[in-house]
């Protein structure tokens, strides 16, 4: 992964991108450029948002940037797996429209499930890795070759958060039907589907294949704003410190504290388009009239009902009988596994890549 120092001052602007980096030697800077780009992977609204990596034109022609994109699917499904009951009690706590402790979901949880239901929704979770980071490196190609032309050029960051915002919403558009199902398998009862595609199947019958796209347009918009707060604020910060210290190259902690900052603000600002989209994909449209509970119901108070069925329903609704807090239920679990879901994936990705011949250090 690592290429010769001579690159490090011209591409370290980019730490938030794992492939994009040289560092010979020093484990410290190297850990903070990929803790940055695993940060922005995991520190979500969807799965993974942040603008792809960059590979260059020897990486391409030679083949290696598919042991990158497999070694980090490798991370990602590790990390995803180890760290699936932080994001369960996330989905579940979205959903509430009263405060949930999260000592009390976990409770409910375990003893409507036991332990294995702390996992309900990572197979699909896992699943859908290699189709969304393939769809997406794929469409960055291409639109980063559409935005250049024929010129050999290192793009601007308003060129690569467009090619990165548009590769994203064409990998989510594609991968869409995945995430509610991951959404709805995260919040199903015991017995409710017997797998995946039984899942799927309910659905479809009894939803209709639109059901497949509930909370698509708060998906998508989340992009924009999570990728560009994140590209904005961490350049500006580093340009800031640049200026007040003579051009000085910042240590990795100010990098560090720079790509947190960066992360942490866009989460924050796109969480909300997160949680409705959350509530949207939990809703149940049946075309039947159900003598009981419909069988995608949630077993605790919910949102989405009547006229609340849409994007702005539902905000308008939150922001009425829940206020202002009510657009972030369950951030805490989600900020609670970046930590050991950037450590895992770490090193993960450092064994990983040296199995597939891409060595970090």
């Amino acid at each position: 992964m690592l290429r010769t120092g001579n690159e490090f001052n011209v591409l370290q602007s980019e730490c938030y991108h794992l492939h994009q980096m040289a560092v010979a030697g020093d484990v410290l800077e190297d850990f903070v450029v990929i803790f940055g780009d695993m940060m922005n992977r995991y520190l979500d609204i969807g799965e993974d948002m942040n603008v792809p990596d960059d590979f260059t034109q020897i990486e391409l022609q030679s083949g290696m940037w598919w042991r990158h994109l497999a070694a980090g699917g490798i991370a990602g499904a590790v990390s995803r797996t180890c760290t699936a009951p932080l994001d369960r009690i996330k989905v579940f706590l979205q959903v509430q429209t009263q405060k949930t402790a999260i000592s009390d979901s976990l409770r409910y949880m375990l003893q409507e499930g036991g332990l294995r239901s702390m996992w309900r929704g990572n197979g699909i979770n896992v699943l859908k890795i290699a189709p969304e980071s393939a769809i997406k490196f794929a469409a960055y190609e291409k639109i980063k070759r559409l935005i250049r032309g024929e010129e050999k050029r290192q793009m601007s960051i308003g060129e690569r958060f467009m090619a990165g915002a548009a590769a994203g919403g064409i990998s989510q558009t594609v991968i869409y039907p995945m995430e509610v199902l991951k959404t709805r398998l995260a919040l199903r009862r015991t017995g409710q589907y017997k797998g995946i595609v039984d899942a799927a199947k309910k659905i479809y019958i009894l939803e209709g294949l639109r059901s497949f796209y509930r909370g698509y347009i708060p998906n998508i918009l989340g992009i924009i704003p999570y990728a560009g707060i994140d590209l904005a604020v961490y350049e500006t910060l580093k340009k800031k410190y640049l200026s007040c210290h003579n051009d000085e190259q910042p240590s990795f902690l100010v990098l560090l504290a720079c790509g947190s900052a960066s992360s942490t603000l866009g989460q924050v600002c796109s969480y909300p388009l997160a949680l409705v989209r959350t509530r949207l994909q939990a809703q149940v449209v049946s075309k039947y009239t159900y003598t009981t509970s419909p069988l995608g119901a949630i077993p605790m108070k919910q949102a989405g009902a009547g006229n609340d069925d849409n994007m702005m329903g539902v905000f308008r609704k939150i922001l009425r009988t829940e206020g202002i807090c009510g657009l972030y239920r369950g951030i805490t679990p989600n900020f609670i596994k970046v930590l050991p879901a950037v450590s895992i994936s770490y090193v993960v990705y450092e064994y990983a890549s040296r199995g597939l011949g891409v060595n970090m250090t």
